[in-house]
């Protein structure tokens, strides 16, 4: 179950990307104190059978007769009295079905703690690749920006350009370095969460893949079934364990049946000899409980019935949610590929820009607030398409997670 969630959301990346994928969720999945968590809580509901297969307690009666009743064949010392009760037919049975049918419905919630994890591990990954991709480009422009000032101050010798030329560039080159400097910190933070969520020391490094790029083939079907997702199974398999709690409480007001046996100790008399003379008392019984004041299970059933009621009308909440959601994600999941491709244009024609201003550096003429002004565009640019990136495989893990 869970390669198999891995595999198939991830058959749209790259093998690289796929393998360090992977490798974080198998770690997080196997390290997770949540996940542990669940499946603990899991395993004690299962040990739940154990604890309702019993029967009631056998009963053991001793009296002594303080004032011993005299009978013919003697005067009685003592009662011993043994007496076990037994559930109706079927009873422990409907027991058993009604433990494990919430057994059932607790395995949902760690199958559903699980996708959410992998789902967690895969955007943190996503937020991490963006903004270490975002670095790089700022990187880029701060050393582009360096090689403009260094041309600025030639031009400022040769009188062609002004002082103030060279302020901006350093000045915009302060801006860059500060907006790097509150991505490390960004990424510092994402990479502690990451880490938490692997369970794991906050300063491990973590390979992050630099080929995160949009696939040709994006397209998603709307026509998922949501009844097949887990948080919706799950409200089923309520639905069910409402209804062996039914048939238990059908069980549960039937009468009991009790078998016993009462022994009674017997004194010789001394006075005369006869036939039976200290013949103890042994008298075989059998109990019922009959439950007449029936209310309380009366009660029971109306609950149950009432129950069965919310959970249909909480499944149907859900499913409106989780269908809106799904619908959202794909939604977003296009417009991130728009945008994607909206600005790899915008890159294109700011390129055709940025060439024009090197060929006019070769003639001697070149304006540096055009340069300013292209440069600012062309990191606006990167960092949206950065921006799409990522969305679009945020959107891509949130589908996964809902359409699976």
């Amino acid at each position: 179950m869970k390669r198999f969630l891995i595999l198939v959301g991830l058959l749209i990346f790259n093998v690289g990307f796929a393998q360090e994928m992977e490798t974080l969720i198998e770690i997080a999945l196997e390290n997770s104190p949540e996940i542990e968590k669940f499946e603990l809580q899991h395993e004690i509901v299962k040990e739940k059978v154990n604890e309702v297969n019993n029967i009631p307690n056998t009963e053991v009666g001793f009296g002594y007769f303080i004032s011993e009743p005299e009978t013919r064949t003697g005067a009685q010392r003592y009662k011993v009295s043994v007496k076990q009760m037994l559930p109706w037919f079927g009873s422990i049975t409907a027991r058993e079905n009604y433990v494990g049918s919430l057994a059932d419905a607790q395995y949902e919630d760690l199958i559903i703690a699980k996708r959410k994890l992998i789902a967690s591990v895969s955007q943190s990954y996503y937020n991490l690749n963006a903004l270490k991709a975002q670095k790089a480009v700022l990187i880029e422009n701060m050393e582009l920006l360096n090689t403009f000032e260094n041309l600025a101050l030639t031009y400022v010798e040769v009188g062609k350009s002004s002082a103030v030329d060279v302020l901006k560039l350093q000045m915009r080159q302060n801006e860059l370095k500060q907006l790097h400097s509150i991505l490390e910190f960004n990424y510092l933070a994402e990479q502690t969460n990451l880490n938490k969520l692997l369970n794991r020391d906050k300063d491990t490094p973590i390979e992050i893949s630099d080929n995160l790029i949009i696939p040709e083939s994006s397209e998603v079907s709307s026509q998922k079934n949501i009844e097949l997702h887990p948080e919706i199974l799950k409200f089923d398999k309520l639905y069910q364990s409402v209804v062996q709690s039914e048939l238990l409480n059908q069980k549960e007001k039937n009468p009991m049946i009790g078998f016993g046996i009462d022994y009674i100790n017997v004194e010789e008399r001394t006075d005369m000899d006869f036939s039976d003379n200290g013949k103890d008392i042994l008298m075989p019984m059998v109990a019922l409980t009959i439950p007449i004041f029936n209310k309380k299970y009366k009660s029971q059933t109306r609950q149950n019935e009432l129950q069965q009621q919310e959970i249909i009308a909480q499944k149907q909440e859900r499913t409106n949610t989780l269908e809106a959601a799904l619908d959202k994600a794909i939604n977003d999941r296009y417009s991130a590929i728009i945008s994607f491709e909206t600005q790899q244009k915008n890159l294109i024609q700011a390129k055709n820009a940025e060439e024009i201003l090197i060929k006019n550096y070769e003639t001697g003429t070149i304006d540096f607030k055009d340069v300013l002004d292209i440069q600012e565009l062309q990191i606006k640019f990167q960092l949206a398409q950065i921006d799409a990136v990522k969305s679009y495989y945020v959107q891509s893990s949130i589908i996964n997670y809902l359409s699976l």
